[in-house]
């Protein structure tokens, strides 16, 4: 049933469009977090980069130099050689990934709901759908992304090529976009992706199918009911299985994004993300693919988990609803 012009102009925002309501208040939500937590991400990026065998080649002699830090050690690091404030370098394109991310997922994940799948024969949307939407979304979120997550590596880690004496890429993030398109073309603001979209594919199924399957089990079979107790252990469980399969993606993305590079835009140390793979395995050890594991899991059960949740149960309800 309709609602007249005038009575439509005097409900409340959320109602008229509640939508674009609940991805606006998502999204600062998300922006919140985001800055809440982006010092776990940092941390995670330059864990990542640590001991990185493929500089070798080119005579860079900082993996011989720097001791392996652990996550806290790294941490304290950043503070007392760069400053406090620099565990938000990069935060500005990360925000900027967020809204592209979100909102492209979005988009996606309805698109995919309401013309590709549809719902059953019981009006009911089954949990396979949703996890395979979900993941589809992910991707095509991620890959539109990619320019952001893109300059968001690199500017993480310019305050350690500051350290090891070396010139700084960009003098913002602005400039930074401008120098790798002018470099690499629009190909150039993708490096990275085949990683970057196999990582948003594995993180969303292993969140989604972990997460209700966790919480189902514990108010089946414990005295827990369904509160926020139940979605915190069930966030750490899904964070924790989406970090197992994401994070040697997440690696291998992190090392191609932020690989030295030719006056054309080539890379000097992977020809590919299989290149970049076979590499750090031989080099390292197959464990290296798991650098910067536990804040990649921190971060994930603070942030990922709990807004792509909301996110998706808010979108199942609303279709179940209708």
């Amino acid at each position: 049933m309709s609602v007249p012009e005038d009575e439509e102009r005097l409900l409340p925002l959320a109602q008229r469009w509640p939508r674009a309501s609940k991805f606006l208040l998502s999204g600062c939500a998300a922006t919140v977090a985001e800055l809440a937590t982006f010092p776990l991400d940092l941390t995670k990026t330059r864990l990542q980069m640590q001991g990185e065998a493929a500089l070798a080649r080119l005579g860079d002699g900082a993996r011989e130099s720097a001791p392996y830090r652990g996550m806290v050690r790294t941490a304290l690091g950043i503070v007392q050689e760069e400053g406090f404030l620099k565990l938000w370098q990069g935060v500005t394109p990360a925000i900027y990934r967020h809204v592209v991310y979100s909102g492209g997922r979005m988009v996606t994940y309805e698109h995919l709901r309401e013309v590709v799948f549809g719902k059953s024969e019981d009006k009911h949307y089954p949990l396979w759908k949703s996890v395979i939407g979900g993941m589809m979304a992910g991707v095509v979120g991620q890959f539109l992304a990619n320019p952001t997550d893109l300059v968001k590596v690199q500017m993480q880690m310019e305050g350690k090529r500051k350290l090891e004496g070396k010139p700084l890429r960009f003098r913002g993030v602005h400039h930074a976009f401008a120098k790798i398109l002018s470099e690499g073309g629009i190909r150039g603001l993708w490096a990275g992706w085949v990683p970057n979209i196999q990582r948003a594919a594995l993180v969303n199924m292993g969140d989604l199918t972990t997460y209700d399957t966790v919480k189902h089990y514990l108010v089946l079979n414990t005295p827990l009911e369904d509160n926020i107790t139940t979605h915190g252990l069930s966030s750490l469980c899904s964070g924790l299985v989406a970090s197992i399969l994401g994070t040697p993606a997440d690696v291998i993305k992190s090392r191609i994004m932020n690989q030295p590079r030719d006056k054309q835009g080539r890379g000097l140390l992977y020809k590919s993300s299989t290149d970049c793979l076979i590499q750090a395995v031989q080099g390292e050890g197959f464990m290296s693919l798991y650098k910067g594991f536990l804040p990649s899991w921190l971060r994930m059960a603070a942030v990922i988990v709990n807004s792509s949740r909301s996110h998706f149960e808010g979108l199942i309800k609303a279709d179940e609803e209708a």
